[in-house]
């Protein structure tokens, strides 16, 4: 009897031991494929593991910003054209720049349009196409207006309606503030003649109590400044439809001459300017641009000092250092190191604020083209493709992609041609989509890894 229960509890010690063992065996699997996930930049949202992630580590808030012709009536049939710029101020307080307005294609009636291919074939297409976009906004002769070009078609009243080019919305997406005055400001001269004219993006100086705004008018070539309720115009930086004398005679983007032929001083003009960067006392840095190849300095007043940069070779294969095809945007870490946008030619190039090269990132053959860059205070930056292939790329500051994700959709949360994102002081994620023609708003997703978020910018001198 004895030796039966020595031999049962010999046993029992025995399963318990094997049970341990299994448990640490699935436990320890269990933390390496957790660590293994976040080491390939994965994550899966807890509340559905098998979520696709359409819109990665957010969750889209579709209401945001309400119809057009909800929040303004008598736009009824009018919905947003090439969506440039966004700026979160606070949760409550959400730029949004546009170009005008273009007819709503909400359940429009299809067509089928014959087309000649190259072999001389008829083939019948259905526009728009099933599960694409209805149109592109911002390309295209009957788009938005305000792209460099001489062969835009578009009739004001019929093809698009130059209204609300900016405009403030709320948490809620109900418009706060319409700056309609201004709306002729930013107007091409003759969208028939010579399309430029818009509001490229749109932004607050971190470092500026005042929150003036910033509108880079690129078309018009000027920087105009605004008091942050937009009842006052401030400043103007550059020389109305004027531009350097060799981007008159050269482009960095066309490699032809620029459209705009009045030229003026180097450094009273620009060359199609695109984004701006601030030092915290107040200097800032222009990345200019689509067709002139430099970048400028200025100081806190707007006093020119210093611009450095050369046309690079056409054909986006350049690799010499200070030379640029398309300067698309700036970003600054807080050890006052600029990162520029050299878009046509793919990579990221480095520099100190006096325009010393310390280095380059090559972001690959493509197809990539990088519309917006931003650094965030915990120093990383985060990136935009806008016509290569639509994700967000966040990056450390040597360089190495961390993580990516998005989507191309018509849907709510697809992305297509972010132009310009921000984010707000509750980490929601705010995008400007030109080519799809919208504003959007992605909200984190509860249990989100925060390494995933794009992070939030510098707030020196305001917090909301």
């Amino acid at each position: 009897m004895k030796a039966a229960v020595r031999a049962i509890v010999v046993g029992a010690m025995i399963c318990a031991v094997f049970g341990v063992m299994t448990l640490i065996i699935f436990s320890s699997a269990g933390k390496a494929s957790a660590a293994q996930q976040k080491a390939a930049g994965q994550w899966v949202d807890p509340a559905n593991p098998s979520d696709e992630l359409v819109d990665g580590p957010y969750r889209v808030d579709p209401n945001w910003p309400k119809p057009l012709s909800t929040l303004f009536p008598e736009e009824k049939g009018w919905t947003w054209g090439a969506v440039q710029g966004v700026f979160a101020q606070n949760p409550d307080r959400i730029f949004v720049a546009m170009r005008g307005e273009l007819p709503d294609l909400t359940n429009v009636k299809k067509a089928y349009v014959e087309l000649e291919t190259a072999f001389g074939l008829k083939a019948h297409v259905e526009v728009p196409g099933r599960g694409m976009y209805g149109r592109n906004a911002s390309v295209g002769p009957y788009a938005s207006p305000g792209e460099a070009s001489d062969d835009y078609m578009g009739v004001d009243g019929k093809d698009y309606r130059w209204k609300h080019i900016i405009t403030v919305y709320d948490s809620q997406g109900n418009v706060k503030e319409a700056w309609t005055q201004w709306d002729s400001l930013f107007k091409p001269d003759n969208p028939n003649v010579l399309s430029q004219g818009r509001v490229h993006k749109i932004l607050i100086n971190p470092y500026d109590p005042e929150k003036r705004v910033w509108a880079i008018d690129d078309g018009h070539e000027v920087i105009r400044i605004f008091s942050n309720d937009g009842k006052k115009l401030l400043q103007t930086i550059g020389t109305l439809n004027t531009t350097t004398e060799r981007n008159a005679k050269m482009t960095g983007n066309t490699a032809r001459p620029s459209y705009i032929q009045k030229t003026g001083s180097p450094s009273e003009t620009f060359g199609r300017q695109t984004d701006i960067a601030w030092l915290p006392d107040g200097t800032f840095f222009v990345t200019d641009g689509y067709e002139e190849t430099r970048v400028v300095k200025f100081d806190k007043n707007g006093k020119f000092l210093m611009a450095w940069g050369e046309r690079g070779e056409a054909g986006g294969k350049e690799k010499r250092p200070n030379y640029f095809n398309t300067v698309h945007g700036i970003a600054i870490d807080n050890q006052r190191r600029l990162y520029i946008n050299d878009r046509s030619n793919r990579r990221i190039q480095i520099f100190d604020e006096n325009g010393k090269f310390l280095n380059q990132w090559y972001l690959g053959d493509g197809p990539t083209a990088t519309y917006h860059i931003f650094m965030t205070a915990d120093q990383h930056l985060w990136m935009s493709d806008g016509h290569g292939n639509f994700k967000f790329y966040k990056y450390d500051l040597n360089g190495k992609l961390l993580y990516t994700w998005g989507t191309m959709t018509p849907e709510p949360g697809g992305l297509w041609g972010t132009h310009q994102f921000g984010v707000d002081q509750d980490g929601n994620l705010y995008t400007a989509e030109v080519w799809g023609g919208r504003p959007q708003k992605f909200v984190p997703r509860k249990g989100a890894d925060p390494a995933l978020l794009i992070g939030q910018p510098i707030r020196a001198a305001w917090t909301k």
